[in-house]
């Protein structure tokens, strides 16, 4: 999830939107609806490298209920930084391409992705990546070698065919990447199942089925439900339809939503037993 409060913390110069301000008070009020405590805060793009909004949201909730993913300039961070940031809650760094339309080689990519690792192993952070799913043919060479725990934000970004088709069956090995990001998932990479109308085509979600239930099915220690709340640049998101339908693609193995909703996560984002 992510805070936003443009009228209290300035937008960096190139955000690419404005949005109005949700605070944490208002993600609370959201998540006592869904029965949620603990919240993990994502930096968005439009902060850039600035994370004072996020970071006063983790400070109140304390490492006890909240987790942070920030953004920083690894040419220009400190360790006295990263550890104050560890210390309050903070366990993640966020590459973000797509939001900003960033477009890297492959050689690039991996020189990038090696320079965050080397910083953040030491803290046991996850390395965040929100990267169109064609890039998974890349990563699957990338990271094994990092040394760090991946994480793919929105399904791994997959482009479904468009428009959508009820009478054409999606088939998600034929999606540019699909099958690597299912090679990645069965080491140390995560997905997260978020933002469904970031990448549907039909109001139902239907065109997420065959994708959702596969990786749920292939990758059940890998998967984590997240609510992208507040849905920046989207208005009116009711979240009950799709948590109704992750819950349908685990069947009616009731451990295996277990997993999808809060153990998975608790690994992920290192939250040991004694402090749920």
């Amino acid at each position: 999830m992510h805070v936003v409060d443009p009228n209290r913390f300035p937008l960096d110069a190139k955000a690419q939107y404005k949005p109005h301000p949700h605070t944490l008070d208002d993600a609370r009020t959201f998540y006592n609806g869904l029965g949620i405590q603990n919240m993990v805060l994502v930096q968005p793009s439009i902060y850039g490298n600035d994370n004072s909004c996020m970071l006063e949201a983790l400070i109140e909730l304390t490492p006890k209920h909240g987790r942070a993913v920030v953004t920083f300039d690894p040419n220009a961070i400190s360790k006295d930084t990263l550890q104050e940031w560890h210390d309050i809650g903070v366990r993640g760094v966020r590459i973000n391409l797509v939001s900003v339309g960033r477009e890297v080689s492959d050689a690039e990519l991996q020189q990038e992705l090696e320079q965050y690792a080397r910083i953040i192993k030491p803290y046991n952070w996850v390395l965040q990546l929100y990267a169109p799913m064609k890039l998974a043919d890349s990563l699957v060479k990338i990271v094994p070698d990092l040394g760090v725990k991946v994480c793919l934000d929105h399904f791994g970004s997959p482009a479904l065919p468009k428009p959508y088709d009820p009478t054409k069956a999606i088939r998600p090995y034929a999606l540019p990447g699909f099958e690597s990001l299912i090679t990645m998932l069965r080491t140390n990479t995560w997905v997260k199942l978020s933002a469904p109308y970031r990448l549907s085509q039909d109001p139902n979600m239907r065109d997420l089925d065959a994708i959702g239930r596969e990786l749920v099915k292939e990758a059940s220690n890998r998967v984590v439900y997240a609510t992208d709340w507040p849905h920046t640049r989207f208005e009116n998101i009711n979240s009950i339809p799709f948590i109704e339908q992750c819950y349908e693609w685990c069947g009616t193995d009731t451990g295996l939503a277990q997993k999808l909703f809060q153990t998975n996560a608790e690994e992920l984002w290192d939250v040991s037993t004694a402090s749920r």
